[in-house]
């Protein structure tokens, strides 16, 4: 007698998907609620304020309504006067509820998967070794790099995509990226 077992998939819980416009208050929302008021006063915001994320690198993880549970973006840096170009990954959060259900790794995954499909040599970040260690980064390459700013230096981390990208890397990073046009400057100090 042969049986039969029916395999029922379930959809994901969370998706990975491309940041919208109609995402900004809800990320904003989230950034305040997972990391406080203080974090505008970073020294990786200053390498973002007035920029756009790098070109394909800003993603939400929405959750089965549609709403948003996580984010991450990559910005486009210099390494040093006239060094390579590389990217700044920050911030990653996930609502403060929501916390050990993967959201945060899955981001983390999903944006260097892309980073590096769109050719992108490195990403650096400021953040704890222990848990991006797990996804590569390491301050092993970092000692010849600063950032603009009050920072802890065991905590800039670098993960490099292309071996070798951060040969002879130095100096501070300082912004590459696009910038903002001017109304969505003053949106930004606003919010």
């Amino acid at each position: 007698m042969e049986m039969s077992v029916e395999i029922v998939a379930h959809a994901p819980a969370f998706v990975m998907v491309a940041e919208t416009v109609a995402d900004v208050a809800a990320r904003e929302a989230l950034l305040d609620r997972a990391m406080g008021p203080k974090r505008k006063t970073k020294s990786s915001e200053k390498l973002r304020r007035g920029r756009r994320p790098s070109e394909g690198l800003a993603f939400v993880a929405r959750d089965a309504s549609g709403g948003v549970a996580g984010t991450v973006r990559l910005w486009d840096v210099t390494l040093g006067e006239g060094g390579p170009a590389a990217l700044l990954l920050g911030p990653l959060a996930v609502d403060p509820s929501l916390k050990s259900a993967g959201i945060g790794s899955a981001l983390m995954r999903h944006a260097i998967a892309e980073a590096a499909r769109l050719g992108h040599a490195a990403i650096l970040l400021v953040g704890d070794e222990p848990y991006y260690g797990r996804f590569g980064f390491s301050a092993a390459r970092t000692g010849a790099l600063a950032m603009p700013g009050p920072y802890e230096r065991h905590r800039l981390l670098a993960l490099e995509l292309v071996d070798g990208a951060l040969d002879g890397a130095e100096g501070t990073l300082k912004a590459s990226g696009r910038k903002l046009k001017a109304q969505a400057q003053i949106l930004a100090r606003e919010a």
